[in-house]
């Protein structure tokens, strides 16, 4: 959707930029292999190595969820910016 004429609406807010880095978090992590590449410490008989991973599992999630609810207020102020320009320029045109 175009934005309106009179509507200056930041493409990079803080918003997003802390739900890239939300998002990137979880990436990082996992591709960052030598600092979980080892044995030790065992948790139930199972490895560092596999029990880091699916630790990350539900911890992706939470970051994942906090990156959408991020977003989600961001296009809501956006929203209501567009909608309060739209009100402006009406009301210049009267």
């Amino acid at each position: 959707m175009p934005e309106p004429v009179g509507a200056p609406v930041p493409a990079v807010t803080p918003e997003r930029v802390l739900a890239a880095l939300a998002l990137l978090v979880p990436i990082v992590a996992m591709l960052w292999v030598s600092s979980y590449d080892k044995p030790d410490p065992e948790v139930g008989g199972m490895p560092f190595f596999y029990w880091y991973q699916l630790l990350w599992v539900p911890v992706s999630a939470v970051f994942t969820v906090a990156a959408y609810l991020l977003i989600n207020k961001d296009e809501k102020a956006r929203k209501a910016a567009r909608k309060a320009a739209r009100r402006t320029a009406e009301g210049d045109a009267r």
